[in-house]
């Protein structure tokens, strides 16, 4: 590791002021970051600062301010290319999140390249949001949803999805990390099979940008989405990468502002990529937190980091072997940081509210994927996700917490 970067753990807690305090009385241990990443200090300075020095509107503005404001905006396009190696910084499209960005593409690409009969392929774990724009375009396109099974480990049925694939597949939209199983799928073997047949491909990244270094290049996928707040920025701002060719051939998703190079009451005419995209006002406060993020990141060892969260997981399959009535949901052997299970005899609610009262935060429910959580059949599950912020100690102290809670409600 070089002298630049830094692994020690204790020292990069201290980057975070958030998890310096008590709930209920008791130290946070926040095993939450599934659902949203806590912040470094360098990104809330970075967010604070623009609002402090630098707040105007970008493009087309006559004074110093707004030059400044564009730069910056501009700049954070180009850290985010570089951060998932697009070729282009125009292949980067600003918007509010992950669901932003599918729907999207689901109301662009796909809906204007679709006919009754094609079908679109996605997977029996998916996020809600990578279900419901897929329903909506079939029901306005004639389309067909074709679902790849989940096995009962919670991993990808990988030969089902090679059956499904034909040459009526249009379109594959799959997530990389499911949110609620933690299975990591073999997305650049999907996305290789896609193309055979000649379908585009999106991939949901929401969790997986976290984790591991994305290269879109190498994956050659056509559409990548993730989410800022998921990967240490702030919350409302979105990254969709899109293939320059098929962005330029996509329709713009919204009109207004920004989007347009010239309008009559006759005819409008659409501006350039990335703009044509980014109708209104964009989140540029949230764009150069987001770079900040990534700086952040980069000044870390990823690699290192990885083992790390790897670790934390390994823990807590060891004590959840220990533990009596503690049943895990997915268990794929590959997976990311997400440890999701049940006590025998409870609901995953109660659990959650008793281990709140620890000061120790999970999320209980569905996780916005009812159809696996049906085909499992269960209500939900407590869900564990781990980052590379948490510790051993953490994890430890969740499981004696379980073992209160089992006291309380057994």
């Amino acid at each position: 590791m070089s002298d630049s970067k830094k692994m020690d753990i204790e020292q990069i807690r201290a980057d975070f002021p958030i998890l310096h305090q008590q709930v209920n009385g008791k130290p946070l241990v926040y095993l939450d970051n599934g659902a949203t990443t806590q912040k470094p200090q360098v990104v809330i300075d970075a967010l604070a600062n623009y609002y402090r020095t630098t707040n105007s509107n970008v493009h087309r503005g006559a004074h110093t301010l707004s030059d400044q404001a564009t730069q910056m905006f501009e700049d954070a396009r180009i850290t985010m290319q570089e951060f998932l190696n697009a070729e282009k910084s125009e292949e980067i499209i600003w918007t509010r999140g992950t669901t932003e960005s599918i729907n999207l593409v689901a109301q662009t690409w796909v809906r204007s390249n679709v006919k009754p009969g094609d079908e679109i392929i996605i997977s029996g774990m998916e996020h809600h949001s990578n279900i419901v724009p897929w329903q909506m375009v079939c029901e306005q396109t004639g389309a067909i949803l074709k679902v790849i099974p989940v096995l009962d480990d919670g991993s990808l049925d990988y030969d089902g999805y090679l059956k499904l694939l034909n040459d009526k597949t249009k379109f594959v939209a799959v997530v990389h990390v499911s949110n609620a199983l933690g299975t990591l799928n073999p997305v650049e073997d999907i996305i290789h099979e896609a193309h055979k047949v000649g379908a585009k491909t999106l991939i949901d990244g929401a969790q997986a940008v976290a984790h591991w270094d994305i290269d879109v290049q190498a994956l050659d996928c056509d559409f990548y989405a993730f989410s800022g707040h998921k990967l240490f920025g702030p919350t409302g701002l979105g990254v969709l990468y899109g293939k320059e060719a098929l962005l330029n051939a996509m329709p713009p998703y919204q009109g207004g502002g920004e989007m347009i190079l010239h309008v009559s009451f006759e005819k409008t005419t659409y501006n350039v990529l990335p703009y044509k995209f980014e109708a209104g006002t964009p989140n540029i406060a949230g764009a150069i937190a987001m770079a900040a993020a990534v700086d952040y990141l980069n000044s870390l060892d990823r690699i290192a980091l990885a083992k790390h969260e790897d670790s934390l997981l390994a823990r807590a399959n060891e004590l959840a072997a220990q533990t009596d009535g503690l049943r895990l949901v997915g268990t794929s052997k590959n997976k990311a940081s997400v440890f999701s299970f049940l006590i025998e005899g409870t609901h995953p609610h109660d659990v959650g509210t008793l281990l709140d009262q620890q000061g120790i935060a999970v999320r209980t429910g569905h996780h916005c994927a009812m159809p696996v959580m049906e085909q499992f059949d269960i209500p939900g599950t407590v869900r564990a996700s781990f980052t590379f912020y948490n510790t051993l100690e953490e994890v430890d102290a969740l499981f004696k917490a379980i073992e209160k809670v089992k006291m309380f409600l057994l």
